[in-house]
């Protein structure tokens, strides 16, 4: 018995990165998946990466059918639907995210659907599919330690900022709403971690020197997709039952430390 046997989870992009390293971690606690991915490539490795009790799908987090389709794929294969995990976004810094005197209507648009919208929209059909079976679950969402502690020096992207402060504020707002049915919603706000997305800070010296400082913890160093995975576990599993609204940094120190320019 693992400490998630028979949890059925959806993870929206759950084929690279933070989601990848969940979704291996899930599985290691008995748990049964639907992961979703935007890049065919990826979710062709992810399924095979996971085995037979995960089933990979391609879609985009943006397309208000995606985490449907999914929601459902998971009900027919294991008989229900217990957990969503919200992974996907990124930086919206090459579609014209930046400072706000540089940020254009673009960049915010596609920020904020990218980071929050699709969010909603996972969050959305969840809580309908809990509602329809008549059960609790539980909800993880993604936002980022910029939400609410900002580093102008090198990620002065304005709208993914706001977009992931929004994260916060959304997720509260339902958690309070949705306890009486008995879901429950959390958040981890991570910093940098190496993933895709991370590429420019992950290559750059000068980023990587600030970060040894900004994020202390364990020698100082950028955080990797699995230094979530406990808490991640924690929220999708009957140990975190008695949790919601809650917002957890998981940022090697990065919110209570000055980092040196």
């Amino acid at each position: 018995m693992g400490i998630l046997t028979d949890k059925k989870i959806v993870i929206i992009g759950g084929t690279t990165g933070i989601g990848l390293a969940a979704a291996s971690a899930f599985i290691a606690g008995d748990a049964r998946l639907v992961v979703v991915g935007r890049n065919k490539e990826s979710v062709r490795e992810a399924g095979q990466l996971l085995g037979e009790n995960a089933v990979a799908v391609s879609g985009d987090a943006i397309d208000p059918a995606t985490a449907v389709q999914a929601i459902e794929k998971c009900c027919e294969l294991y008989g229900g639907f217990d957990g969503l995990y919200h992974v996907a976004g990124g930086s919206g810094r090459k579609m014209g995210d930046g400072p706000l005197h540089e940020l254009t209507q673009e960049g915010w648009n596609k920020t904020m659907e990218l980071n929050l919208t699709s969010l909603m929209l996972s969050n959305q059909a969840a809580v309908k599919k809990f509602i329809a079976l008549n059960k609790g679950g539980t909800i993880l969402n993604m936002s980022s330690v910029l939400g609410f502690s900002p580093s102008p020096a090198f990620f002065s992207t304005h709208a993914y900022a706001a977009a992931k402060a929004a994260v916060t504020g959304f997720s509260k707002s339902i958690a309070a709403y949705y306890a009486k049915h008995n879901i429950r919603v959390n958040v981890i706000a991570p910093a940098l971690v190496e993933t895709p997305m991370a590429q420019r800070a992950v290559n750059d010296d000068k980023i990587l020197s600030f970060v040894k400082t900004k994020q202390p913890l364990d020698g100082g160093r950028i955080g990797q997709p699995e230094d979530l995975n406990g808490l991640a576990v924690y929220f999708m599993s009957d140990q975190s039952k008695f949790t919601t609204g809650q917002v957890v940094a998981v940022d090697g120190g990065w919110s209570i430390s000055e980092g040196q320019l």
